[in-house]
């Protein structure tokens, strides 16, 4: 059936008489004004504006019912149609492919290469020698321009650094041909001849200016004002022209004909963006409205490069480890299960940590290995919390906890300087950091000592039998408010107790909280505390402003002790108070009273044997990627730093 007889049906359909034989874009053009939805969309504030007013609105959601098109998009579709239409249409497709051309060249390259070409012939002028970099023909792999500095030659000048150095440039700048190719971000119309327009590529703006007399010659001038009409504020073109300087000593593409229309925009870009819920499940629209929102983004894109340079730099070998396992293994958590087609009969899991597969790579000879991955935990959602997120985890042999603590704040202070620079330069919509507070040493608390002193009481010992109603009745005696139900196993009461007394320490400066109880670490190295005499692990954790932010410790390499620990600490046992037991003495007696802790995976026995073969004295140490980018960015939010927010946001995208 011909497009022609489709909309005849349609408008008979709706009761409207039909229209007589024309262009298509007449067609369609009068099936939208026709249509009873039509008239009534029309008179929203979506309503066609042409001119700089255009992308005046505030977006709350999505507009239009289902099935049915916004204001803005039926006149789009209208004008597209009109611009193909005629023996010289406007433009031949809505959606060309991009041709090759060899002008062309990112909003950077272009910048870049003026400045190189305008520097060469100021110094030309003056009777300097220009530098060889400088007088080369080709750019493409050309040094530093003047504005950029020898230990980073790929930074991009900055609009102040550029008008500094061209404050001073004859109007008549060197002439620079080049295509340039981006989103139109702004639209200014300047009598009826005369349209400036801003295309953003690769974050880098340049302005754009379109000349009708330039552009057109004179018998087609007509068809200009359908142009200036026909692109939008969200399309992206692609223009060819020659470089000149502004009397403002901006940057301008003069074009030398009309741009080409690339993709057009089918919806209209808001100018302001408020309604949470849209920022979250329509990320895209967030990020074309929002800076805030791209620079967090882009800061986190940072942040993991700053890792992954500073293990590489450090000889460290980054390695993928298995994401789908029968085992999820390594950390405390409720993991997500599956099945596979090919072993439909064999329970698997999403991992939790990629630890245990880490260390295993360290006792096949790795000695240093990192990984930046994704990992997973069935639990809940919340402002800091997502069931998926990053991990950052390295390993290295022969490293001890004072060691991994000397890297840790060496790794904080080198992202906040990095972050501080880009937010100075580039991001910024973000705040400020401090830089000088990630500045080491950092303070140390440990764990045990520093809770007797907070609470002013004596812990029992905490490996015997029984210890958890112990401290529970101590705990009563001091008054002191767990802040909730008391919690069932040993492990959580102390980790409870750590997020009452010892984490606010951090709000004021970062903090190590170090030397926990052994019950809490079944992956660390134990050792008796000479302050306490209570047997804890060498591990250690880093809060900043309440968050942690890393973990670290000392890997338990004893293949027998290591195994004790993860079959005594994958057990809550039914006796008074639900104690956990570490003492080797008592875990044959907890068979009969076993109730397995659904957040404590099974023990994993392939690691176990992978022990037998020798793991050397190793330092482990993790951090999960969306709380530094948390830190740094100054969010609140943990959606604000994952690319389509949380899986809330992801499962309800369609909704």
């Amino acid at each position: 059936m011909s497009s022609y007889r489709c909309m005849r049906l349609a408008c008979q359909s709706k009761a409207l008489p039909a229209f007589p034989r024309c262009s298509p874009a007449q067609r369609l053009g009068h099936f939208l004004a026709r249509s009873q939805y039509s008239s009534e969309a029309t008179a929203g504030r979506f309503a066609h504006q042409s001119g700089p007013e255009a992308n005046a609105s505030e977006y709350h959601g999505q507009d239009a019912q289902d099935g049915e098109m916004s204001a803005f998009k039926q006149q789009r579709l209208v004008d597209l149609a009109r611009a193909r239409e005629g023996e010289s249409p406007l433009i031949s497709e809505s959606y060309p492919r991009l041709k090759s051309n060899p002008n062309k060249m990112s909003n950077a390259e272009f910048r870049r290469r003026f400045t190189e070409l305008e520097q060469t012939k100021r110094s030309q002028s003056s009777g300097q020698e220009a530098p060889q970099a400088l007088a080369s023909t080709s750019f493409a792999s050309s040094d530093a321009s003047p504005v950029q500095s020898k230990d980073n030659p790929d930074r991009k000048p900055t609009d102040e650094e550029f008008k500094e150095v061209y404050q001073e440039a004859e109007r008549e700048a060197t002439l620079l041909r080049a295509t340039l190719t981006g989103r139109v971000r702004a639209k200014r119309v300047v009598g009826s001849g005369l349209v400036f327009v801003d295309i953003v590529n690769d974050f880098q703006k340049v302005q754009v200016m379109i000349n009708k007399k330039k552009c057109l010659a004179t018998e087609h001038r007509q068809v200009f004002k359908m142009w200036r009409n026909l692109i939008q504020v969200g399309d992206h073109i692609s223009v060819t022209g020659t470089s000149r300087l502004t009397d403002a000593g901006e940057l301008t593409l003069e074009a030398e004909s009309l741009p080409q229309l690339l993709s057009p925009t089918l919806e209209q870009i808001p100018d302001k963006l408020s309604d949470s819920k849209t920022k979250r499940e329509e990320r895209h629209l967030d990020m074309l409205v929002n800076k805030q929102t791209t620079d967090v983004l882009r800061l986190r894109a940072a942040i993991t490069k700053h890792l992954r340079d500073h293990f590489h730099s450090n000889q460290f070998l980054e390695m993928q480890t298995p994401i789908l396992a029968d085992n999820a293994g390594g950390a405390i958590a409720r993991p997500f299960k599956t099945r596979a087609t090919e072993f439909s009969e064999k329970e698997l899991a999403l991992r939790i940590a990629p630890e245990l597969w880490l260390k295993r790579l360290v006792v096949g000879g790795i000695d240093k290995v990192f990984e930046i991955g994704p990992a997973f935990r069935n639990e809940g959602i919340d402002g800091t919390h997502n069931p998926e997120f990053t991990t950052c985890e390295f390993y290295s042999a022969y490293s001890n906890l004072a060691e991994l603590i000397q890297q840790t704040e060496h790794i904080m202070f080198g992202i906040a300087s990095e972050c501080q620079k880009l937010i100075s330069t580039d991001l910024t919509a973000l705040p400020e950091i401090d830089v000088e507070m990630f500045r080491g040493p950092y303070k140390q608390v440990e764990f045990l000592p520093g809770l007797e002193e907070a609470i002013g009481i004596r812990f029992p010992n905490l490996s015997a039998e029984g210890a958890l109603p112990e401290l529970i009745a101590v705990l009563k005696l001091a008054g002191v408010d767990l802040g909730g139900d008391t919690p069932r196993s040993l492990h959580k009461l102390l980790d409870r107790l750590g997020a009452i007394y010892l984490e606010p320490m951090s709000f004021d400066e970062p903090i190590f909280i170090t030397n926990h109880p052994a019950c809490m670490s079944p992956l660390a190295k134990g050792f008796l505390c000479p302050k306490t005499y209570q047997l804890v692990s060498a591990r250690a954790e880093l809060f900043v402003g309440g968050r942690e932010l890393a973990n670290m410790y000392e890997e338990e390499n004893d293949p027998a002790e290591q195994s004790r620990k993860m079959n005594a600490h994958r057990r809550l046992v039914n006796k008074p108070g639900g104690d956990i037991a570490l003492r080797p003495e008592n875990t044959q007696d907890l068979e009969e009273f076993e109730e397995v802790d659904e957040e404590i995976p099974p023990v994993d026995q392939a690691f176990l044997r992978s022990l037998e073969y020798g793991l050397p004295p190793t330092g482990g140490w993790g951090c999960g990627v969306e709380r530094l980018v948390m830190l740094f960015s100054g969010t609140d939010r943990i959606s604000d730093c994952l690319s389509f927010g949380t899986l809330r946001n992801v499962v309800n995208r369609n909704n």
